[in-house]
C-alpha cells in the first residue's frame, strides 16, 4: 500500500453547506482525496502528517478570469512591437507560480496569443513548470476594430483585415470558423468580446460589437465541441445580446442593468465580475503615461463603477463565481478580490464558495473540483486564521496543496 498523506484541520470549510467544521482529517493517496472524517486520525507509520490544526483549511481556489502570459504595464503597447512570442513565454513563468502560491489551483486564461496559455498549461501538467491548472480560451474573438482585434491600433502597412483564423468574425459563418480554430488550436473554453473594452486602442469601452445570430453561432458551435462561452461585456447592450444568444458567463458586466440582471437570472448565466481589474485601472489612470491618452479617460470612467455593479447583481440574486482578470493586476494578487466582493455586500463566506464551488460549476467541474471531498482532486488550502472573521486573511496563504503536492508549507514555497 502507498503511503498517504493526512491532513488535521482545525477548521475546514464545507463549501455545500457553508458551514465551518472543527477537528477535520483529510486523507490524500495520490492526486485524490480518498477521506474526510471528524476527529484526528493518525493513520499508519509510512503516512505523512501535516498539521494544520491551528489553520483554516479549504479547497484550492478557482479564479475564472487571469491572462497568464501578460502583465500590464505603460511598456505593453509597445511590447507588441519589439517582442517576439518566447519574450512573452518566458516573462510569463513567474506569473504561473505567483498564482499558485497565491492559493490558486486552477485558473481560466480567457486570452492569449500565439498558443502560449495552452502550452503553459500543458508544461504544468507535464510537471515542467509550476502553476494553476490552466483552462485556456485561446485567442479571444472578435468583430473587426473590436475589443479583441489584434490589429487595432496599429498604422495602415501593418493593419491588414484579420479573419477567423486571427480570432477576428464578421458573420455567422466567421463565427462557426473561429471556434473550430480554437477547437484546432487545444482551447478548452471560447471567449468573446461583446463590447468595446477598456485597455484596447478604440474609442469605446461600451458598444455592442456583435449581432445576436453571430453569437448564436459561436454558442451552436462551441456546444459541438463540449467548449462553454465567456463574454467580456462592459456595455447593457451588448451583454443582453450574448445573454439572449446563450453565453455561459458574462466577464465584468460593468454597465449592467436590472433588464440584463432579470435575463441572466432567468438563463442562469453566471457573472464573473473582475472588481480588482476595475480598481487598478482606475487607480493607474491617474498616472501620467501610464496609459494612452486613447485608455485613459476610458479607464477613468469605467473602472470605478465595478463595485457598485457587482453589488446590485449581488442583491438581485444573479449568480457569481469568483474573477479577477489578473494579468490587468499583477499576478499573485488574485486576493484582493474577496476584500472587494466583501466590502461590496457580500458575506465572507459567500464570496469564498464563489471561489470554489461556483467557480467548478461554472467551469463544469465540480465532479473534481471546488470542495474537499472523497474522490476528488486534492487541491487544499490554509490560512492562518479565519478568513470569515477577517476577509484580509486571505492574502496569507500558509499551505498550498494541488493534485496531493505540497508546494507551500508553513507559508514557505518548496522546491519542486
Amino acid at each position: 500500500m502507498l503511503a498517504a498523506t493526512i491532513i488535521h484541520a482545525g477548521e475546514m470549510l464545507d463549501v455545500n453547506s457553508g458551514k465551518v467544521l472543527s477537528e477535520q482529517t483529510i486523507i490524500i493517496e495520490g492526486s485524490q482525496i480518498t477521506t474526510v472524517a471528524e476527529g484526528y486520525h493518525a493513520g499508519n507509520l509510512e503516512d505523512a502528517i501535516v498539521d494544520l490544526r491551528n489553520a483554516f483549511v479549504m479547497p484550492g481556489l478557482l479564479d475564472m478570469h487571469v491572462h497568464i502570459i501578460t502583465e500590464t504595464a505603460p511598456e505593453a503597447r509597445l511590447r507588441r512591437f519589439t517582442d517576439d512570442p518566447g519574450d512573452y513565454a518566458y516573462r510569463s513563468i513567474p506569473h504561473a507560480s505567483r498564482t499558485l502560491m497565491a492559493g490558486f489551483t486552477t485558473v481560466r486564461d480567457l486570452g492569449s496569443s500565439y498558443g502560449l496559455a495552452q502550452s503553459m498549461r500543458d508544461a504544468i501538467a507535464a510537471g515542467r513548470l509550476i502553476g494553476p491548472r490552466i483552462y485556456a480560451a485561446g485567442k479571444s474573438l472578435a468583430t473587426s476594430g473590436g475589443h479583441a482585434d489584434p490589429t487595432n491600433g496599429v498604422n495602415a502597412e501593418r493593419r491588414g483585415d484579420p479573419g477567423p483564423t486571427e480570432g477576428v468574425i464578421n458573420s455567422a459563418e466567421d463565427g462557426r470558423k473561429a471556434v473550430r480554430t480554437r477547437y484546432k488550436e487545444g482551447s478548452d473554453l471560447i471567449k468573446i468580446t461583446a463590447t468595446g473594452g477598456v485597455l484596447s486602442q478604440a474609442k469605446s469601452a461600451e458598444n455592442p460589437q456583435f449581432t445576436i445570430p453571430e453569437i448564436e453561432a459561436i454558442v451552436a458551435t462551441a456546444k459541438d465541441y463540449g467548449f462553454k462561452v465567456a463574454a467580456h461585456a462592459h456595455g447593457a447592450e451588448g451583454m443582453r445580446r450574448a445573454v439572449v444568444a446563450g453565453v455561459d458567463s458574462i466577464e465584468h458586466g460593468t454597465l449592467m442593468n436590472e433588464e440584463v440582471m432579470r435575463l441572466m437570472k432567468k438563463k442562469g448565466t453566471w457573472l464573473v465580475p473582475t472588481i480588482s481589474a476595475g480598481m487598478y485601472v482606475a487607480d493607474k489612470a491617474k498616472v501620467e503615461g501610464f496609459f494612452s491618452e486613447l485608455v485613459r479617460p476610458k479607464a477613468a470612467a469605467i473602472g470605478p463603477m465595478s463595485k457598485a455593479t457587482f453589488a446590485k447583481a449581488y442583491e438581485s440574486g444573479v449568480k457569481i463565481a469568483f474573477g479577477t482578470d489578473t494579468g490587468v493586476p499583477p499576478h499573485g494578487e488574485n486576493w484582493r478580490e474577496f476584500v472587494y466582493m466583501v466590502d461590496a455586500g457580500m458575506p465572507a463566506v459567500e464570496s469564498l464558495v464563489a471561489a470554489t464551488k461556483s467557480a467548478a460549476l461554472l467551469l463544469g467541474a465540480y465532479d473534481q473540483l471546488g470542495s474537499i471531498e472523497a474522490g476528488k482532486f486534492a487541491d487544499i488550502v490554509a490560512f492562518p486564521r479565519s478568513p470569515l472573521l477577517d476577509i484580509a486573511v486571505m492574502g496569507e496563504v500558509l499551505f498550498v496543496m494541488k493534485e496531493g503536492d505540497i508546494y507551500k508549507l508553513n507559508g514557505r514555497p518548496l522546491m519542486h
